[in-house]
């Protein structure tokens, strides 16, 4: 038997990175996965790997900047499998274009609140009474190690971030009387496919101040890069029984980045 036998989990942004990782890992501990993904050939590719290892899987094309389409996914889940358990809130991301406040395009403000802040306000939104009407369970956001302080040159994702650390703090308190947990991970450097695109399997020959600020990072914190099944186990951990007492916490996964500087 597994750890997660009869629950359904919803996991935005589950074509790729974290969020698959974390997909995967559910449906081998037994939960039924809905994978609420805006490409289709991603989602639809996470749902056939978990199908071919034996699972029970659902994709979802979901949007989560707009509010109807994150009501349809939910409704898409219930209406499949009659409840829902665990939500974990992943889909976000920052763009390269992302600035110092005084010099950054207001298209990537709007763009990155957006995706990051709204996205994961909506499907608390509406994703939380579904938990509750399933008897309580576990709400998994996913902000970064750069919402827990401040963040040259990406001044507008760290805002993001942020704001979604203020968010999950408030829920845990408004629906911890409803068994509904809300709880953060903040993860640091992790190798998805989005941050290798982005950034590069190696070091640039000219790295940006932006690179070569995480790059003295890195060297400063060897435990700092990470995989993404590295997080999916956390997720796994704040979804279970045995993190029961763990409620609006925040969990830096970021080998200390945060930690000090």
């Amino acid at each position: 038997m597994g750890s997660f036998d009869g629950k359904v989990a919803l996991l935005t942004g589950a074509g790729s990175g974290i969020a698959r990782a974390s997909a995967k890992m559910f449906a081998t501990e037994g939960a039924k996965v809905v994978i609420a993904e805006i490409v289709p050939e991603l989602g639809a590719a996470t749902e056939q790997a978990i199908r071919e290892a034996g699972g029970e899987a659902l994709f979802v094309r979901t949007d989560v900047t707009d509010e109807e389409s994150v009501r349809a996914a939910f409704h898409t889940a219930v209406k499949r499998y009659g409840r829902l358990d665990i939500l974990h809130n992943c889909a976000g991301g920052s763009v390269k274009e992302d600035n110092v406040a005084t010099e950054v395009d207001m298209s990537v403000w709007e763009h990155t609140i957006s995706l990051d802040l709204k996205g994961t306000f909506l499907c608390c939104r509406h994703g939380i009474p579904e938990i509750a009407k399933s008897g309580g369970g576990s709400v998994i956001n996913m902000t970064s190690w750069l919402g827990l302080m401040g963040a040259p040159w990406r001044n507008v994702y760290a805002t993001a971030k942020g704001g979604i650390i203020s968010l999950t703090k408030t829920l845990a308190g408004e629906f911890a009387h409803k068994g509904v947990r809300v709880n953060a991970i903040a993860p640091g450097a992790i190798r998805t496919e989005r941050s290798i695109r982005k950034y590069g399997a190696a070091p640039p020959a000219n790295p940006t101040p932006a690179i070569q600020y995480r790059m003295r990072l890195a060297e400063r914190y060897p435990f700092s890069t990470g995989q993404p099944e590295d997080v999916a186990h956390i997720v796994l951990f704040l979804a279970s029984e045995k993190s029961r007492l763990i409620n609006g916490a925040v969990i830096a996964a970021d080998g200390g980045r945060s930690a000090y500087l």
